[in-house]
């Protein structure tokens, strides 16, 4: 049986101990009946109406993403309980959804009409202040719960991803290894080499069998750097040579794309003292990658520019600096930092020309994740600066790298980032 208006504004605010509040109160309060599934509170809406149920019940949900039709359930209300002070107290919208579940009627008292009650009653005031943190504290818990079992998830779902890159990879090792090995021992033969049709065709075997070769190496070297297995070794390392030697890695792919290729090396070519202590080995596959990706996203024709310098860096000391900057499509900054993620591309995938050189080529996207985790196990830096992704005016984007040029400083570099984050 519902309650009676007057009975459920004395048992709902206690802190209102004159009995002609109450009943003026009672005169101005709306009663009003739902049916089943009617929203009563829109989350996101200014509305300025408290409601106290006098019988039914209803369901308060809260939205994570207003993309997704999903609610969370933040509690339910039925007889003797109230629910929309948030939005009157801090004249705010509404923080949730509010729906019946069942024929519901209730008391609708204005938000003009409650605050003038409010200030009349310090009691009440602050028994609507208890109550409207306790249900923040519990919606904050119920939220961190979510978060807790999504992050789980993640977790499940991103070692289930390593485990398959790593049966994957050893499962196409040794098939690539022998397709290529046959495909070398064909390109031999003299009925081959001068037949120009079977050559170009024992020639596309080959290079594709390379090509998906050096993509389960990647996806390893992926692998290691999530599971923290890459190290890097310290030895004295002169960075213009590495970098000369990527750039001839990629001297015919930069002819056919007619693409400029600066290199601002000279100052430190031939400098001894310049040398720093790090894995040539890993560095050479970090710039490997970087070079590739400003070649794939710049035009026909434009420009890349690799520049090295040495400064003095605040935590690293002293610190190589090099600089890949291209006149491509650029990166627009809400993407800055998800492109080191492993996999992610931009665009549409469809849309991608195929080669591993070609305009906007394809990829698994893992060359970047590859670089940062290298980069990283040196205890360096690295970060892309862009003005967005433009493919009329081509804004560029300029890849940065910060090397720390004794090796001791890469522990100093990992407790930084244990205790302040990347």
């Amino acid at each position: 049986m519902a309650i009676q208006p007057l009975e459920l504004l004395r048992q709902t605010f206690p802190g209102i101990q004159s009995a002609e509040q109450l009943t003026q109160l009672a005169q101005l309060a709306r009663q009003a009946t739902y049916p089943p599934n009617t929203v009563l509170c829109h989350e996101g809406a200014y509305e300025k109406v408290l409601y106290l149920i006098c019988e039914g019940e209803v369901i308060i949900t809260k939205r994570f993403d207003t993309l997704e039709e999903d609610h969370l359930v933040l509690r339910r209300a039925a007889s003797g309980d109230y629910f929309g002070e948030m939005a009157i107290i801090s004249d705010a919208p509404r923080s949730a959804t509010v729906t019946t579940t069942t024929e519901t009627t209730v008391l609708e008292i204005d938000q003009d009409v409650f605050r003038t009650i409010l200030e009349k009653n310090a009691d009440l005031a602050m028994q609507m202040v208890r109550q409207t943190f306790e249900r923040l504290r519990q919606n904050d818990r119920m939220t961190l719960e979510e978060l807790r079992k999504a992050f789980e998830t993640l977790e499940k779902l991103d070692r289930a991803k390593l485990d398959f890159i790593e049966v994957t990879a050893h499962e196409l090792r040794t098939p690539l290894t022998i397709m290529r090995g046959y495909a070398s021992m064909i390109l031999t033969d003299p009925i081959v080499r001068d037949n120009p049709v079977l050559r170009e065709m024992i020639e596309g075997i080959s290079n594709g069998s390379q090509r998906l070769h050096e993509i389960v190496n990647n996806m390893l070297d992926v692998q290691r750097i999530d599971l923290e297995q890459i190290s890097a070794a310290a030895v004295p390392v002169s960075l213009p040579l590495v970098l000369r030697g990527v750039e001839m890695q990629f001297k015919q792919a930069i002819q056919q794309r007619r693409l400029n290729l600066q290199m601002d090396l000279q100052q430190n070519e031939g400098d001894g003292s310049n040398y720093i202590e790090a894995d040539p080995g890993l560095l050479s596959k970090a710039f490997y990658h970087m070079l590739m990706n400003a070649i794939k996203y710049t035009p026909d024709g434009g420009t890349i520019r690799v520049a090295l310098s040495y400064e003095d860096h605040p935590v690293m000391e002293r610190v190589a600096h090099v600089q890949i900057a291209d006149s491509g499509i650029g990166i627009d900054p809400e993407y800055h930092s998800l492109i080191f993620e492993k996999f992610y591309r931009l665009g549409d995938v469809q849309l991608h020309s195929s080669g591993k050189t070609a305009f906007k080529a394809g990829g698994p996207g893992l060359g970047l994740a590859i670089a940062r985790g290298a980069v990283l196990a040196h205890g360096g830096e690295i970060w892309v600066e862009s003005a967005g992704h433009d493919e009329a005016a081509f804004r560029g984007s300029v890849f940065h790298v910060l090397l720390p040029i004794q090796a001791a400083l890469r522990e100093k570099m990992a407790l930084l980032r244990v205790r302040y984050g990347e």
